[in-house]
C-alpha cells in the first residue's frame, strides 16, 4: 500500500463551504429513513415493556391477543428463538438487553418482555397494549445520590489516576476550593426514532436500520444469531440524529427474531416513550472537585471525584472525572470514577461522554478559584497551562486553547467586563458573562475504503461510514475530490452498507478523520494505477485501502481538540428565569473540511450545552422505578425561543499527523458550554449554582438563601 503524506498542500475543495450533497433528497422526501423503506408482505412488530422495576415474569397471557385482528405472532421468553450473549463486542461484553426474551428475569422498568407482530402497525400496537403480563415483584432501588456506600471502583488501569501527595498540597495551598456538583439523567432524543426492518434474502439476514455504524451492527448481529459474518448485511442510508444512542439496540434483534420465525420481513419502530428505557442515556453524576492553589492562582492540588450509576446487569461508566487529566497540571493530581449499580436501564455514550458533565464541574470550580484568587478566569487558566500531558508527560500534538481564549475574548468583548458580580442590571434583569474551556480527545481507528474510477470520468467511493445528520457524506466528497484532484461534482460517495467492509462507526468525533484517512490512501493508490493505464475499462478501475498499519505507526502523544466558550445571561430576579442572550465558541479542532456543516455542528453542540444548563432533567419515580413523563411534554429541552444568537468559529489548528489535518468536531461543541452559562449566572447574581439544570425555582431559592 502506498503511504500517504500529510496534506499541507493547498487544495480546492476541503475548507470551502459546500451544501449537503443529499440535501435535495432530504427536503423533497426522496431520502428514505429506516422506518420508511417499503417491503412486500411487511409485518409490524410492537414491543411490550415491563411495568415493574425488578422481579420475574409469572405469565404472558397471549391467547386472547393471538385472536385479535391481524396478529400473526406473540414472541416472549417461552417461545422466542435462542440467541448468544457469550461474546466480546467492540466495547467489551454486550449489554444483556441485546439478548431479549431469553428468560423471565426483569431488571428494570422498560425491559422488553414480548413482541407482538401483526399485519399493520396499528394492529400490533392495539394488541400489544392488550397483552397481559403478570409479574412476581421484588423490591427495587433506583435512587442515586452522592456518597452512596455501595459505590465501587470499576476495573481498569485508568479508572483512578494520581501523582503527588494530594492532602499535603491541599494543606499547603493558600487558596482552596472544595465543592460538590451534580448533573441529572439526560437523554439523546434524536428526531428520528429508532427503527429496523429485518428480512432473509438469498440465505442472508438483511437489516435496514438507523445506526451509527453498519459494519459494527452487522458483526454484532452475526454474533448474537451465531451466523457467519458474511451472512449478515446492514444498511443505514439516512439517519435522523444519533448522538451515541444508535448502536445495536433490542428493537433490531427482535425484528430479526420475528423475521426468522415468520419467514417474512418484519419492522419494529420504537415510540418516543420506549426510547427512554431502550436506547441508553447519560447517567446522572455526583462530582466533588477540590482545587488548591498558591495566592497567584498556580495549582498545587487537583482532585476530581466522579460518581455515576449503571444497571445491575451491565456496567457503563460516565467518566466525568477524566476531563481534567489533559487540561490542567498540578503538583498533586488525583482523578477517580466510581459507579453505583441500581435497578435502572444501562446508560450509554452520549455526546461528549464524560467530558460534558465533567467540564461543568471542573470549569465551574476553576471559576470559583479565580474569584477567590482575585484573578480573571482566563488569566487563571493561562497560568495553569501545561507544557506536556499532566499525567502522561507526553507532548501535545498541538494545543491551541489559549489562542481560542484570546480570539474569543476579543470578539466577545471580555476586556470590558466588570468582574464584580451582581452589578449589571436592565430593569428586573441582572446581567452576567461567563467563560469556560473545552476539550475532547482526538481519536482515529482503522478503516477500509474502495475508490473506483468509472469509465464516464466520475469516481465512486465506497466506505461503511455513517452520516447521522452531521454532513459526513458531503465532507467525504470534498476529501475525495482533493485526493483525486477533481471537482466534487465528479465524486459519488456511497456509505452505510456493511458489505463495503470494515470501518469505524460514527462516534468519538473520529468518524470523518478515520474515513478520510482511508479514502485518501485508496485515492493515492488509484492515481498511481491510473497513471499506468491508457483508458478505463467499462467495469472501472478500483483501488482499496486499509489504514490499520498506518495508524499503528502513530507515535504516542496527547491528542486533543480544544475550545473556549463564552456566554452572556440575563436573570429575572422576580421569576428566577434565566435567559441566555448570546454565546460564542472558539475552537481549535483540526482542519475544517466543510465550514458550512462544521459551524452547524459546533452551534448544535452549544445549543445542547445551553439545554443541559437550563432545561434537561429526566426524573425517576422512586415508588415505581420508572420515569416521570418520558415524553417531550415533560422532558424539557431548549426550544427555538430559548436559543439566542450563537456564534461559532475556529482558529487554525491542522493536525500534523493526519493526512488531511482533521481532528474531529462532533463532541466538543457541548463541552464547557453549561459551565460558561453557570459561571455567567454567578456573575449576574453573585450566587453559585452547582447543580444542573438551573431551574427558576433553584434561582429563587438560592436568592433567598444568599
Amino acid at each position: 500500500m502506498t503511504t500517504t503524506t500529510p496534506a499541507a498542500a493547498v487544495t480546492k475543495a476541503v475548507g470551502t463551504a459546500h451544501t449537503r450533497v443529499e440535501g435535495v433528497a432530504k427536503v423533497t422526501g426522496a431520502a428514505r429513513y429506516a422506518g420508511e423503506v417499503p417491503y412486500p408482505e411487511l409485518a409490524h412488530g410492537w414491543m411490550v415493556l415491563s411495568t415493574v422495576a425488578r422481579g420475574r415474569i409469572r405469565s404472558v397471557q397471549d391467547a386472547r391477543v393471538l385472536e385479535m385482528p391481524g396478529v400473526v405472532a406473540v414472541l416472549h421468553h417461552g417461545n422466542a428463538p435462542r440467541v448468544d450473549g457469550n461474546y466480546a463486542g467492540p466495547f467489551g461484553p454486550p449489554d444483556p438487553i441485546l439478548q431479549p426474551l431469553q428468560h423471565d428475569r426483569v431488571p428494570y422498568v422498560g425491559w422488553p418482555v414480548a413482541l407482538v407482530v401483526a399485519e399493520t402497525s396499528e394492529q400490533a400496537r392495539e394488541a400489544a397494549e392488550a397483552l397481559v403480563v403478570e409479574y412476581d415483584v421484588e423490591p427495587h432501588d433506583v435512587e442515586f445520590h452522592a456518597g452512596r456506600p455501595d459505590a465501587y471502583l470499576p476495573e481498569g488501569p485508568t479508572t483512578e489516576m494520581s501523582k503527588g501527595d494530594l492532602e499535603a498540597e491541599l494543606a499547603a495551598s493558600a487558596v482552596v476550593v472544595d465543592a460538590e456538583y451534580s448533573t441529572p439523567e439526560e437523554h439523546h432524543c434524536p428526531m428520528e426514532p429508532h427503527a429496523a426492518t429485518a428480512r432473509w434474502e438469498d440465505g442472508r439476514l438483511e437489516v435496514v436500520d438507523s445506526n451509527q455504524g453498519s459494519r459494527f451492527v452487522a458483526d454484532e448481529l452475526a454474533q448474537i444469531f451465531s451466523l457467519d459474518p458474511g451472512s449478515v448485511r446492514v444498511l443505514s442510508e439516512h439517519v435522523g440524529g444519533a448522538f451515541g444512542a444508535k448502536g445495536t439496540r433490542p428493537h433490531l434483534v427482535l425484528a430479526a427474531m420475528a423475521a426468522t420465525v415468520l419467514h417474512r420481513p418484519v419492522r419494529v419502530v420504537t415510540t418516543r416513550r420506549q426510547m427512554f428505557s431502550l436506547t441508553g442515556y447519560r447517567s446522572p453524576t455526583a462530582q466533588r472537585v477540590r482545587l488548591g492553589a498558591d495566592a497567584d492562582g498556580r495549582l498545587r492540588a487537583l482532585d476530581h471525584q466522579g460518581e455515576c450509576l449503571t444497571s445491575t446487569n451491565h456496567e457503563f461508566v460516565e467518566r466525568s472525572a477524566d476531563y481534567g487529566r489533559s487540561m490542567y497540571d498540578a503538583d498533586a493530581h488525583h482523578t477517580v470514577n466510581r459507579v453505583v449499580r441500581l435497578d435502572v436501564p444501562t446508560p450509554t455514550y452520549m455526546r461528549a461522554p464524560g467530558e460534558a458533565p465533567g467540564s461543568f464541574a471542573m470549569e465551574s470550580a476553576l471559576d470559583e478559584l479565580a474569584e477567590k484568587c482575585g484573578l480573571d478566569p482566563i488569566v487563571l487558566r493561562a497560568r495553569n497551562e501545561p507544557d506536556a500531558g499532566p499525567l502522561s508527560g507526553l507532548p501535545f500534538s498541538s494545543r491551541n486553547v489559549l489562542a481560542c481564549f484570546e480570539e474569543g475574548a476579543r470578539r466577545f468583548g471580555w476586556a470590558d467586563r466588570d468582574p464584580r458580580p451582581g452589578v449589571r442590571r436592565e430593569g428586573r434583569w441582572l446581567l452576567g458573562t461567563g467563560t469556560a474551556a473545552a476539550t475532547f480527545p482526538v481519536l482515529v481507528a482503522p478503516s477500509t475504503a474502495a475508490v473506483t474510477a468509472e469509465a464516464d470520468g466520475t469516481f465512486t467511493v465506497r466506505i461503511t461510514a455513517a452520516d447521522v445528520g452531521t454532513g459526513a457524506r458531503t465532507a467525504l466528497t470534498l476529501v475525495a475530490a482533493d485526493a483525486l484532484e477533481v471537482a466534487p461534482e465528479r465524486i459519488r460517495v456511497r456509505i452505510a452498507d456493511s458489505d463495503f467492509g470494515q470501518a469505524i462507526l460514527a462516534g468519538g468525533s473520529m468518524g470523518t478523520r478515520s474515513w478520510s484517512w482511508a479514502i485518501v490512501a485508496a485515492a493515492a493508490d488509484l492515481r498511481e494505477r491510473l497513471a499506468l493505464v491508457d483508458g478505463i475499462p467499462p467495469e472501472g478501475i478500483t483501488a482499496r485501502s486499509n489504514t490499520a498499519e498506518a495508524i499503528g505507526r502513530l507515535t504516542s502523544k496527547e491528542r486533543y481538540s480544544f475550545g473556549a466558550q463564552f456566554a452572556e445571561v440575563a436573570v429575572d430576579v422576580t421569576t428566577g428565569e434565566v435567559r441566555v442572550r448570546r454565546m460564542l465558541g472558539m475552537f481549535a479542532a483540526g482542519r475544517i473540511v466543510n465550514p458550512l456543516t462544521a459551524r452547524s455542528q459546533f452551534v448544535g453542540g452549544m445549543v445542547w450545552g445551553l439545554s443541559m444548563a437550563l432545561h434537561e432533567e429526566a426524573v425517576r419515580d422512586r415508588a415505581t422505578g420508572g420515569h416521570v413523563g418520558a415524553d417531550f411534554a415533560n422532558y424539557h429541552f431548549a426550544a427555538n425561543a430559548d436559543v439566542p444568537v450563537i456564534e461559532a468559529d475556529w482558529v487554525d489548528d491542522p493536525d500534523p499527523d493526519d493526512p488531511v489535518g482533521i481532528k474531529g468536531i462532533g463532541e466538543i461543541g457541548i463541552v464547557g458550554a453549561a459551565a460558561a452559562i453557570a459561571n455567567a449566572v454567578w456573575h449576574a447574581t453573585g450566587v453559585r449554582h452547582r447543580h444542573l439544570p438551573i431551574r427558576p425555582d433553584r434561582v429563587l431559592m438560592a436568592g433567598r438563601d444568599a
